[in-house]
């Protein structure tokens, strides 16, 4: 009651704005000064160098049984380092940030017992998971164009910079492999915005940070174990898990977009419905911390 009495006394006070409170640089700032902020980037920023020392110590991966793969042809370029950074970290590592970033945003307020004073500041409801949200992700975009950058740099200095060899034969120029890179990134946050609308619901239906990420981590895995059900047949079209490695027709000598198109439909999809719910629900929720 005090939360609403506190903004209705508020929309009539002069000089308000709504739209002038919980500014995006405010927000940024706070978030990105968050100890789990500094070692997300570490760990992303450390895994490239992590991969060239294994290579170092365990020699330049071979094909196997006369079957090649992208984690085979790692040390052929810097772009083939960064398009294999990509490969191993896709189906796992990078859902860590954006369930993070977006799943801890609203609940950490909540633990905090800090966003009844923001309610009552008075930031509108919309506003504070609208401002929260478009940091959340855009801290997990930058988290992933960090891990090829750095793996494109770090895979130059150690493999030289060159064309990108294709597992299946044929290669892309240095210039054609940086624009496919760019693609096949865009693609995998379009992909994670399942992940990032389960994250942030949760977040604004629970004080606990670490149920909102760990719930979200939890589901996607469960949709990773469903699809490998293969007989669920073409249900498993409905599972944006499914679509998650489609990004891998980017670096095929001829781009095909068809699995990315259906892949991102999907994603939208559910993104958006999640995001709806989380709107939807917080506008009516009781805040009491």
């Amino acid at each position: 009651m005090s939360t609403l009495v506190g903004q209705d006394r508020a929309e009539v006070a002069p000089g308000y704005r709504a739209r002038g409170t919980l500014p995006l640089r405010v927000e940024a700032v706070r978030q990105l000064k968050r100890r789990r902020t500094l070692v997300m980037g570490a760990v992303l920023g450390l895994l490239p160098f992590v991969l060239v020392a294994a290579f170092a110590i365990g020699g330049e991966p071979g094909g196997r049984n006369g079957s090649v793969t992208l984690m085979d042809t790692a040390t052929a370029s810097g772009a083939n380092f960064a398009a294999t950074c990509l490969f191993v970290s896709a189906g796992f590592l990078l859902v860590i940030p954006v369930a993070l970033f977006c799943g801890d945003t609203v609940a950490s307020e909540a633990s905090w017992s800090s966003l009844r004073y923001l309610l009552a500041a008075p930031v509108p409801r919309a506003r504070l998971l609208a401002s929260k949200l478009t940091v959340a992700l855009g801290m997990s975009l930058a988290a992933m164009v960090m891990l090829p950058v750095v793996a494109l740099a770090v895979g130059t200095a150690a493999y030289g910079w060159g064309p990108l060899e294709i597992p299946t034969g044929g290669v892309l120029s240095a210039g054609t492999a940086a624009q496919r890179l760019v693609v096949v990134i865009g693609y995998i946050f379009v992909s994670q915005l399942v992940t990032a609308g389960l994250a942030f619901w949760l977040s604004t239906k629970t004080d606990a940070p670490l149920g909102a990420v760990g719930g979200a981590v939890g589901l996607t895995i469960v949709g990773n174990v469903l699809d490998a059900v293969t007989a669920l047949g073409s249900w498993r079209d409905f599972l944006p898990a499914h679509w998650q490695f489609a990004w891998a027709d980017a670096i095929q000598p001829q781009l095909e977009w068809g699995g990315m198109i259906q892949g991102t439909a999907v994603s939208l999809t559910y993104a958006v419905i999640l995001f709806a719910l989380a709107f939807r629900g917080f506008r009516r929720k009781d805040v009491v911390s």
